[in-house]
Protein backbone atom coordinates (compact mmCIF):
# COMPACT_ATOMS: atom_id res chain seq x y z
CA UNK A 1 0.00 0.00 0.00
CA UNK A 2 1.52 3.58 -1.23
CA UNK A 3 0.25 6.07 0.94
CA UNK A 4 -0.64 9.40 -0.75
CA UNK A 5 1.13 12.66 0.64
CA UNK A 6 -0.51 15.92 0.32
CA UNK A 7 0.60 19.40 0.20
CA UNK A 8 -0.27 21.36 3.18
CA UNK A 9 0.46 22.18 6.56
CA UNK A 10 2.75 20.20 8.65
CA UNK A 11 0.90 17.41 10.44
CA UNK A 12 1.99 16.38 14.09
CA UNK A 13 2.72 13.06 14.75
CA UNK A 14 -0.31 12.16 15.77
CA UNK A 15 -2.07 13.44 13.18
CA UNK A 16 0.35 11.88 10.75
CA UNK A 17 0.64 8.14 12.12
CA UNK A 18 -3.55 8.36 12.71
CA UNK A 19 -4.39 9.30 9.27
CA UNK A 20 -1.70 6.59 8.30
CA UNK A 21 -3.71 3.76 10.06
CA UNK A 22 -6.59 4.93 8.84
CA UNK A 23 -5.72 5.11 5.17
CA UNK A 24 -6.12 8.98 4.47
CA UNK A 25 -3.00 10.93 3.04
CA UNK A 26 -0.38 12.23 5.03
CA UNK A 27 1.82 15.20 4.77
CA UNK A 28 4.87 12.79 4.65
CA UNK A 29 5.10 9.08 5.30
CA UNK A 30 5.42 8.16 9.38
CA UNK A 31 9.02 7.04 11.10
CA UNK A 32 7.12 5.23 13.93
CA UNK A 33 7.55 1.77 15.97
CA UNK A 34 5.23 -0.70 17.35
CA UNK A 35 8.63 -1.92 19.84
CA UNK A 36 10.73 -0.21 22.29
CA UNK A 37 12.93 2.85 21.27
CA UNK A 38 14.25 4.16 24.41
CA UNK A 39 18.10 5.45 23.35
CA UNK A 40 20.82 5.93 25.92
CA UNK A 41 21.34 9.72 24.09
CA UNK A 42 17.88 10.05 25.63
CA UNK A 43 18.50 8.68 29.23
CA UNK A 44 21.70 10.87 29.84
CA UNK A 45 19.82 14.01 29.56
CA UNK A 46 17.72 12.65 32.60
CA UNK A 47 20.26 10.79 34.70
CA UNK A 48 18.62 7.62 34.29
CA UNK A 49 19.99 4.38 33.51
CA UNK A 50 18.44 1.83 31.31
CA UNK A 51 17.86 -0.88 34.35
CA UNK A 52 16.14 1.54 36.00
CA UNK A 53 13.39 2.06 33.71
CA UNK A 54 11.53 -1.27 33.84
CA UNK A 55 9.79 -0.87 37.09
CA UNK A 56 8.94 3.03 37.76
CA UNK A 57 6.18 4.52 35.76
CA UNK A 58 7.54 7.71 35.76
CA UNK A 59 11.03 6.62 34.65
CA UNK A 60 9.89 4.43 31.63
CA UNK A 61 7.45 7.57 30.65
CA UNK A 62 10.01 9.81 30.44
CA UNK A 63 12.46 7.73 28.82
CA UNK A 64 9.76 6.99 26.23
CA UNK A 65 9.20 10.60 25.63
CA UNK A 66 12.81 11.14 24.62
CA UNK A 67 12.80 9.81 21.35
CA UNK A 68 10.49 11.81 19.58
CA UNK A 69 11.94 14.86 21.35
CA UNK A 70 15.44 14.51 20.55
CA UNK A 71 14.79 12.83 16.80
CA UNK A 72 11.66 13.42 15.90
CA UNK A 73 10.15 10.22 15.77
CA UNK A 74 6.44 9.70 15.16
CA UNK A 75 5.44 7.91 18.47
CA UNK A 76 6.39 6.78 22.00
CA UNK A 77 6.13 3.36 23.17
CA UNK A 78 6.55 1.25 26.48
CA UNK A 79 6.88 -1.41 27.90
CA UNK A 80 10.76 -1.79 26.63
CA UNK A 81 11.23 -5.35 28.08
CA UNK A 82 9.83 -9.00 26.62
CA UNK A 83 9.31 -9.91 30.48
CA UNK A 84 6.59 -7.68 31.45
CA UNK A 85 3.51 -10.65 30.74
CA UNK A 86 5.62 -13.57 32.04
CA UNK A 87 6.12 -11.73 35.04
CA UNK A 88 2.42 -11.21 35.70
CA UNK A 89 2.00 -14.79 35.06
CA UNK A 90 4.16 -15.50 37.50
CA UNK A 91 7.29 -15.51 36.92
CA UNK A 92 10.66 -13.89 38.77
CA UNK A 93 12.80 -11.34 36.53
CA UNK A 94 15.89 -10.46 36.77
CA UNK A 95 16.19 -6.71 36.12
CA UNK A 96 20.26 -6.27 36.57
CA UNK A 97 19.56 -3.13 38.46
CA UNK A 98 23.33 -2.55 39.51
CA UNK A 99 25.06 -5.11 37.43
CA UNK A 100 27.30 -2.88 35.36
CA UNK A 101 28.95 0.39 35.66
CA UNK A 102 29.04 1.32 32.13
CA UNK A 103 26.29 3.01 30.71
CA UNK A 104 27.09 1.44 27.85
CA UNK A 105 26.80 -1.76 28.53
CA UNK A 106 22.44 -2.59 28.51
CA UNK A 107 21.43 -5.58 29.93
CA UNK A 108 17.35 -6.24 28.94
CA UNK A 109 15.41 -8.28 31.88
CA UNK A 110 15.41 -11.82 31.95
CA UNK A 111 13.39 -14.52 33.31
CA UNK A 112 14.96 -15.91 36.07
CA UNK A 113 13.24 -19.75 36.06
CA UNK A 114 10.45 -20.72 34.21
CA UNK A 115 7.82 -23.11 36.07
CA UNK A 116 4.93 -24.17 33.45
CA UNK A 117 4.67 -27.77 32.14
CA UNK A 118 1.33 -27.77 31.38
CA UNK A 119 -1.69 -25.09 31.01
CA UNK A 120 -2.62 -25.95 34.79
CA UNK A 121 0.46 -24.29 35.96
CA UNK A 122 0.12 -21.25 34.76
CA UNK A 123 -0.73 -18.62 37.45
CA UNK A 124 -3.36 -16.05 36.16
CA UNK A 125 -2.99 -13.04 38.54
CA UNK A 126 -5.92 -12.78 40.67
CA UNK A 127 -8.56 -10.29 39.81
CA UNK A 128 -6.94 -10.69 35.53
CA UNK A 129 -4.64 -8.46 33.65
CA UNK A 130 -6.15 -5.44 35.29
CA UNK A 131 -5.09 -6.39 38.80
CA UNK A 132 -1.50 -7.37 37.74
CA UNK A 133 1.58 -4.71 39.03
CA UNK A 134 3.62 -5.74 36.33
CA UNK A 135 0.32 -4.70 33.94
CA UNK A 136 -0.53 -1.61 35.96
CA UNK A 137 2.86 -0.54 35.70
CA UNK A 138 2.94 -0.08 31.99
CA UNK A 139 -1.03 1.60 31.99
CA UNK A 140 0.59 4.08 34.36
CA UNK A 141 3.19 5.00 31.88
CA UNK A 142 1.03 5.43 29.40
CA UNK A 143 -1.37 7.29 31.23
CA UNK A 144 2.13 9.54 31.95
CA UNK A 145 3.16 9.60 28.33
CA UNK A 146 -0.63 10.85 27.09
CA UNK A 147 -0.61 13.70 29.53
CA UNK A 148 2.42 14.94 28.41
CA UNK A 149 2.45 14.15 24.79
CA UNK A 150 -0.23 12.73 24.04
CA UNK A 151 -2.08 15.58 22.06
CA UNK A 152 0.61 15.91 19.59
CA UNK A 153 2.61 12.33 19.50
CA UNK A 154 0.87 9.30 19.54
CA UNK A 155 1.42 6.53 21.99
CA UNK A 156 2.02 2.77 21.07
CA UNK A 157 2.08 -0.28 23.49
CA UNK A 158 3.08 -4.16 22.55
CA UNK A 159 2.61 -7.33 23.84
CA UNK A 160 4.49 -10.83 23.36
CA UNK A 161 2.34 -13.06 21.05
CA UNK A 162 0.55 -16.41 22.87
CA UNK A 163 3.33 -18.49 21.19
CA UNK A 164 6.40 -16.29 22.12
CA UNK A 165 5.10 -16.07 25.91
CA UNK A 166 4.57 -19.58 25.97
CA UNK A 167 8.21 -20.02 25.56
CA UNK A 168 8.93 -17.41 27.94
CA UNK A 169 6.92 -19.00 30.93
CA UNK A 170 8.15 -22.55 29.95
CA UNK A 171 11.40 -24.51 28.37
CA UNK A 172 11.73 -24.15 24.44
CA UNK A 173 12.66 -27.46 24.17
CA UNK A 174 9.22 -28.73 26.06
CA UNK A 175 6.83 -26.40 24.06
CA UNK A 176 8.68 -27.55 21.15
CA UNK A 177 8.16 -31.00 21.01
CA UNK A 178 4.17 -30.46 22.47
CA UNK A 179 2.80 -30.74 18.82
CA UNK A 180 3.48 -33.94 18.75
CA UNK A 181 3.40 -35.35 21.97
CA UNK A 182 0.52 -33.68 23.83
CA UNK A 183 -1.18 -31.74 21.26
CA UNK A 184 -4.70 -31.24 22.80
CA UNK A 185 -2.51 -30.01 25.98
CA UNK A 186 -0.68 -27.23 23.23
CA UNK A 187 -4.37 -25.97 22.26
CA UNK A 188 -5.17 -25.24 26.35
CA UNK A 189 -2.12 -23.67 26.95
CA UNK A 190 -2.34 -20.90 23.74
CA UNK A 191 -6.24 -20.79 24.57
CA UNK A 192 -5.31 -19.45 27.81
CA UNK A 193 -2.63 -17.42 26.95
CA UNK A 194 -4.38 -15.46 24.06
CA UNK A 195 -7.45 -14.90 26.31
CA UNK A 196 -5.29 -13.36 28.99
CA UNK A 197 -3.38 -11.55 26.36
CA UNK A 198 -7.03 -10.21 25.21
CA UNK A 199 -7.13 -8.58 28.55
CA UNK A 200 -3.95 -6.50 28.53
CA UNK A 201 -4.57 -5.29 25.15
CA UNK A 202 -7.70 -4.16 26.82
CA UNK A 203 -6.16 -2.42 30.11
CA UNK A 204 -3.57 -0.61 27.34
CA UNK A 205 -6.29 0.51 25.35
CA UNK A 206 -8.17 1.95 28.38
CA UNK A 207 -5.00 3.58 29.70
CA UNK A 208 -4.79 5.49 26.52
CA UNK A 209 -2.30 3.50 23.71
CA UNK A 210 -3.07 5.04 19.97
CA UNK A 211 -2.44 1.86 18.92
CA UNK A 212 -1.12 -2.02 19.90
CA UNK A 213 1.07 -4.71 18.44
CA UNK A 214 1.68 -8.28 18.70
CA UNK A 215 5.13 -9.52 18.79
CA UNK A 216 5.16 -13.10 17.90
CA UNK A 217 8.69 -13.94 17.13
CA UNK A 218 8.76 -17.09 18.47
CA UNK A 219 6.41 -18.09 15.47
CA UNK A 220 8.84 -17.32 13.00
CA UNK A 221 10.15 -19.53 10.61
CA UNK A 222 13.27 -19.41 12.05
CA UNK A 223 11.81 -21.46 15.01
CA UNK A 224 8.94 -23.46 13.74
CA UNK A 225 7.14 -24.83 10.85
CA UNK A 226 4.78 -22.43 8.27
CA UNK A 227 2.20 -25.45 8.50
CA UNK A 228 2.40 -25.00 12.37
CA UNK A 229 2.42 -21.39 12.26
CA UNK A 230 -0.76 -21.31 10.30
CA UNK A 231 -2.38 -24.34 12.63
CA UNK A 232 -1.80 -23.42 15.79
CA UNK A 233 -0.52 -19.60 16.28
CA UNK A 234 -3.08 -17.54 13.48
CA UNK A 235 -6.15 -18.95 15.26
CA UNK A 236 -5.14 -17.67 18.79
CA UNK A 237 -3.71 -14.56 16.47
CA UNK A 238 -7.38 -14.09 15.09
CA UNK A 239 -8.98 -14.48 18.40
CA UNK A 240 -6.66 -11.60 20.01
CA UNK A 241 -7.29 -9.61 17.44
CA UNK A 242 -11.34 -9.83 17.40
CA UNK A 243 -11.16 -8.57 20.36
CA UNK A 244 -9.00 -5.74 19.87
CA UNK A 245 -9.78 -2.32 18.86
CA UNK A 246 -7.77 -0.88 15.69
CA UNK A 247 -5.07 -0.06 15.11
CA UNK A 248 -3.39 -3.14 15.64
CA UNK A 249 -0.16 -4.26 14.32
CA UNK A 250 1.22 -7.97 13.87
CA UNK A 251 5.02 -7.85 14.38
CA UNK A 252 7.34 -11.26 13.14
CA UNK A 253 10.86 -10.93 12.63
CA UNK A 254 12.72 -13.61 11.37
CA UNK A 255 12.09 -15.46 8.38
CA UNK A 256 8.57 -14.76 6.95
CA UNK A 257 8.53 -14.51 3.16
CA UNK A 258 6.77 -17.83 3.77
CA UNK A 259 3.82 -17.17 6.55
CA UNK A 260 3.52 -13.67 5.21
CA UNK A 261 -0.10 -14.33 3.79
CA UNK A 262 -0.89 -16.62 6.77
CA UNK A 263 0.57 -12.98 8.97
CA UNK A 264 -2.08 -11.34 6.37
CA UNK A 265 -5.44 -13.66 7.48
CA UNK A 266 -5.17 -12.74 11.49
CA UNK A 267 -7.13 -9.58 11.24
CA UNK A 268 -3.91 -7.57 12.00
CA UNK A 269 -4.33 -3.69 10.67
CA UNK A 270 -0.83 -3.89 9.05
CA UNK A 271 1.89 -5.90 9.23
CA UNK A 272 5.52 -5.67 10.21
CA UNK A 273 9.02 -7.56 9.36
CA UNK A 274 12.42 -7.57 9.89
CA UNK A 275 15.79 -6.64 7.64
CA UNK A 276 15.07 -10.78 6.68
CA UNK A 277 12.07 -10.37 4.91
CA UNK A 278 12.08 -9.88 1.25
CA UNK A 279 10.22 -6.91 0.76
CA UNK A 280 9.54 -7.08 -2.94
CA UNK A 281 8.44 -10.32 -2.53
CA UNK A 282 6.01 -10.01 0.44
CA UNK A 283 4.23 -6.94 -1.15
CA UNK A 284 3.98 -9.12 -4.53
CA UNK A 285 2.25 -11.90 -2.17
CA UNK A 286 -0.18 -9.82 -0.52
CA UNK A 287 -1.13 -7.49 -2.90
CA UNK A 288 -1.52 -3.20 -2.89
CA UNK A 289 -3.91 -2.88 -0.28
CA UNK A 290 -1.78 -4.51 2.75
CA UNK A 291 -0.29 -1.92 5.13
CA UNK A 292 3.75 -3.60 4.93
CA UNK A 293 5.90 -1.71 7.59
CA UNK A 294 9.48 -2.80 8.40
CA UNK A 295 11.99 -3.16 7.95
CA UNK A 296 15.81 -2.12 8.56
CA UNK A 297 18.37 -3.47 10.51
CA UNK A 298 18.29 -1.63 13.55
CA UNK A 299 21.88 -2.87 14.57
CA UNK A 300 23.32 -2.74 11.44
CA UNK A 301 22.01 0.76 10.14
CA UNK A 302 21.60 2.73 13.57
CA UNK A 303 24.54 1.39 16.00
CA UNK A 304 27.46 0.57 12.87
CA UNK A 305 26.33 1.89 9.69
CA UNK A 306 27.41 5.52 8.79
CA UNK A 307 24.00 8.05 8.62
CA UNK A 308 24.65 8.71 5.14
CA UNK A 309 23.53 5.41 3.87
CA UNK A 310 20.25 6.00 5.64
CA UNK A 311 18.85 7.81 2.94
CA UNK A 312 20.06 4.77 0.59
CA UNK A 313 18.67 2.07 2.61
CA UNK A 314 14.81 3.63 3.87
CA UNK A 315 14.44 4.91 -0.08
CA UNK A 316 15.23 1.30 -1.26
CA UNK A 317 12.79 -0.35 1.39
CA UNK A 318 9.76 2.24 0.53
CA UNK A 319 10.61 1.28 -3.57
CA UNK A 320 10.33 -1.98 -2.73
CA UNK A 321 6.70 -2.00 -1.12
CA UNK A 322 6.78 -0.87 2.62
CA UNK A 323 4.07 1.65 3.28
CA UNK A 324 5.88 3.14 6.24
CA UNK A 325 9.30 2.86 8.25
CA UNK A 326 9.80 1.51 11.28
CA UNK A 327 12.29 -1.10 12.33
CA UNK A 328 12.63 -4.68 12.73
CA UNK A 329 12.95 -4.88 16.26
CA UNK A 330 13.40 -2.86 19.42
CA UNK A 331 16.16 0.22 18.69
CA UNK A 332 19.13 -1.01 20.66
CA UNK A 333 19.51 1.72 23.05
CA UNK A 334 23.18 2.47 21.82
CA UNK A 335 22.11 4.11 18.60
CA UNK A 336 24.15 6.99 17.42
CA UNK A 337 21.43 9.50 17.22
CA UNK A 338 22.50 11.15 13.76
CA UNK A 339 21.58 7.77 12.46
CA UNK A 340 18.69 8.11 14.12
CA UNK A 341 17.68 11.52 12.79
CA UNK A 342 18.97 10.01 9.74
CA UNK A 343 16.38 7.36 9.20
CA UNK A 344 14.27 9.90 10.11
CA UNK A 345 14.72 12.61 7.97
CA UNK A 346 15.00 9.99 4.60
CA UNK A 347 11.81 8.40 5.69
CA UNK A 348 9.64 11.96 5.87
CA UNK A 349 11.39 13.52 2.85
CA UNK A 350 10.36 10.36 0.94
CA UNK A 351 8.57 10.62 -2.32
CA UNK A 352 6.98 7.63 -4.30
CA UNK A 353 8.96 9.52 -7.26
CA UNK A 354 12.00 9.07 -5.88
CA UNK A 355 12.51 12.89 -5.92
CA UNK A 356 13.32 12.80 -2.08
CA UNK A 357 12.39 16.37 -1.32
CA UNK A 358 9.99 17.55 1.41
CA UNK A 359 7.65 19.71 0.74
Amino acid sequence: MMTETVAGPAMTPKQRVMKFFAREPVDCLPCFSGMGNVTLAGLEPLGLDFASLHTDAEKMAAAAATTPKQFGFDCAVVPFAISVEAEALGCEVNYYQGASKNPDEIYYPTIKAKYVETASDIKLPVGGPEKSEAILLVAAAIRLLKAEIGDEVPVGAWVLGPFTLAGQIMELDHLLKMPLKAPQEMEHILDVLADFLVGVLQVYRAAGADYLTIREPGASSNVIRPSMFRDLVVPRLERIFAQVASPKVLHICGKTNDIVTAMKETGADALSVDHRNDVAASRKELGDEVILLGNFNCMGLLVEEAPETAARIITAGLNNGLSAIWPGCDIWPTVKPENLRAVVEATHAYRPNGAGKKR
